[in-house]
C-alpha cells in the first residue's frame, strides 16, 4: 500500500508543482489574452500594442480576430468604433477625425464644406460598425452623397477613387500610415494618380473604444496590461490627429 500511495502521490506532486508554475507565469503577464479588433485598429493601433506586449512577455499567448458582431463572447478584450453594452468596462483610446480623400483638381485645396459632398458619388464602406453613424452626420450637415460601391478594405476604396468612381471619407486611421506627411498626398502607382486628403467642416469623428467583461483587468494581468498599453499607443496617435473642427 505505501509502495502505491508513493507512485501516486509523486505524481500528484509534480502535478501541483506544474500548476503552481503556470499560475506564477500567468501572475507574470505569461498568459493568454482573446482580443477582438476591427480594420483599421489591426493596421494602426495593434501592431506597436502587440510588439511592446512581447517584448515585455515574450512566452505570453495573445490571439486576435475580427468579430462580425460587436460583442465580447469568450474574448477579453474588444476593440470597437463605439458602445456595444452597458454591462462592459471600457476606456475612450482616441476621437478618430473622418477625413475627405478626392482626386487631384475635383476640390480646392482645404478644408471642404461637408456640404459640398450633396448628390456627390462616393466609395464608402459597408453599413456596419460606425459607417450608418457618419453616413446621419453628413445627412445633419446638408449632405447626402449618393454611395456607388462600398468596401470593407479602404485599399480598394482608396482604388476606386483613382479610378474616379467618387470621394470617399474615411477615418484618419485608416489612412494616416499612407498620407505623405511633405505634401498631405496619397501616393497612388506608377501611372495613377495621387489622391488629395482634405479636412471636412463639420468633422465627423468616430469614437475607438476598448471593452472588457466587468473584473477582467483584476483578474488577468496581461489583459490589464493590454489595457494599458493600448491607452498608452492610442494617445501618442491621438497628438497626430488631425483637429475636429465644429
Amino acid at each position: 500500500m505505501g509502495a502505491v500511495v508513493l507512485e501516486h502521490g509523486r505524481a500528484v506532486l509534480a502535478q501541483a508543482e506544474a500548476l503552481g508554475q503556470a499560475v506564477d507565469r500567468f501572475k507574470a503577464g505569461e498568459g493568454r489574452v482573446d482580443v477582438g479588433t476591427l480594420q483599421s485598429v489591426s493596421h494602426a493601433i495593434l501592431p506597436t500594442v502587440l510588439r511592446l506586449l512581447r517584448e515585455e512577455h515574450p512566452r505570453c499567448d495573445i490571439r486576435l480576430s475580427e468579430p462580425d458582431e460587436p460583442r465580447l463572447g469568450e474574448l477579453d478584450l474588444l476593440f470597437y468604433d463605439g458602445l456595444i453594452s452597458d454591462e462592459t468596462e471600457r476606456v475612450l483610446l482616441m476621437e478618430d477625425p473622418y477625413l475627405l480623400v478626392a482626386p487631384p483638381g475635383d476640390l480646392p485645396e482645404g478644408p471642404v464644406s461637408a456640404r459640398k459632398l450633396d448628390g456627390k458619388p462616393m466609395v464608402a464602406w459597408p453599413s456596419s460598425c460606425d459607417q450608418p453613424r457618419l453616413e446621419r452626420s453628413l445627412a445633419d450637415a446638408g449632405a447626402r452623397p449618393r454611395i456607388v460601391f462600398r468596401s470593407a478594405g479602404s485599399e480598394t476604396i482608396l482604388s476606386m477613387v483613382r479610378a474616379g468612381m467618387g470621394l470617399a471619407v474615411l477615418p484618419w486611421l485608416a489612412i494616416h500610415q499612407v498620407v505623405c506627411r511633405d505634401c498631405g498626398a496619397i501616393h497612388g502607382p506608377e501611372g495613377w494618380p495621387d489622391l488629395r486628403v482634405h479636412d471636412l467642416d463639420p468633422t465627423p469623428a468616430r469614437a475607438i473604444y476598448l471593452h472588457w467583461p466587468p473584473g477582467r483587468g483584476d483578474e488577468s494581468p496581461l489583459a490589464a496590461r493590454t489595457i494599458e498599453v493600448a491607452v498608452e499607443v492610442a494617445r501618442e496617435l491621438a497628438q497626430q490627429a488631425p483637429t475636429a473642427r465644429s
